[in-house]
């Protein structure tokens, strides 16, 4: 489905991503682990269009993203969850939810089904339609930013972090639905930090080091490789949710 092939990606002179190749198969989870400033999020952001690719390619169902604007790829059927939720505060869930339609062009019969599906998903979100974005918790947020996400009918649902923040039960809850969503077909890229939570939930894990794939291959395979996890993840992935809750 994605192909990602000799990927560079530089903020400014220094590269963030060396030449990278990854594959999100169709219908899997794929999960991008790495410390922190390994170029998980810049992989993400440059899928849509969000930043722009010194060299490589970028394909996806055959079609080259690299020249798109971030919209055009959207309306190809990639959504992006980014770290922080960035949910529209001033605005109520429904109002949020309509937003992630937008470029889609719905008919308001269309727009109907959607908002049913994405509120049998999350159906907190259903008893808050009227509420402020602002004012939920940052579950509650998270869950928000997804279905949000998944009213453009996403074949390829990206997300940065979802577990960020959140308490161990909540995470829970979030895991559930990415396995859900998944079940139901959509194909899911996904950065976590906790590595243990990851390939529990993914099929096929990728390990980022300064820029670079280091490690690679089926999540229970690369579970079993303890040694090259602690080296490039270090111990910090045993906590759930890093220690702050919301």
């Amino acid at each position: 489905m994605l192909k990602i092939h000799d990927l560079t990606v530089a903020y400014s002179v220094a590269p963030v991503l060396n030449g990278i190749n990854l594959e999100v198969p169709e219908a899997k989870i794929v999960t991008l682990l790495g410390a922190n400033g390994a170029g998980k999020s810049t992989t993400l952001k440059t899928i849509s269009g969000l930043l722009k690719a010194l060299s490589g390619q970028i394909e996806f169902e055959g079609q080259d993203l690299l020249d798109k604007r971030p919209n055009e790829i959207v309306k190809l059927g990639i959504a992006h969850v980014p770290e922080g939720r960035l949910v529209f505060p001033g605005l109520t869930v429904l109002e949020n939810l309509k937003i992630g339609s937008y470029t889609q062009r719905l008919s308001k019969a269309e727009l109907k089904v959607n908002l049913e599906k994405v509120c049998e998903l999350f159906p907190r979100l259903a008893e808050r339609l009227t509420q402020l974005a602002g004012t939920m918790s940052g579950g509650e947020q998270q869950m928000l930013a997804i279905a949000r996400a998944m009213m453009s009918n996403p074949k390829l649902l990206m997300l940065d972090e979802p577990s960020l923040g959140l308490a161990p039960v909540i995470i829970d809850s979030i895991i559930d639905k990415i396995r859900e969503i998944n079940e139901q077909g959509t194909t899911v890229l996904l950065i976590e930090q906790n590595a243990e939570l990851a390939l529990a939930v993914s099929h096929y894990a990728y390990v980022l080091s300064v820029g670079e794939v280091v490690l690679y291959g089926d999540s229970e395979t690369v579970a079993k490789d303890r040694t090259m996890l602690e080296a490039y993840l270090g111990g910090g992935n045993k906590e759930r949710g890093g220690g702050r809750t919301s």
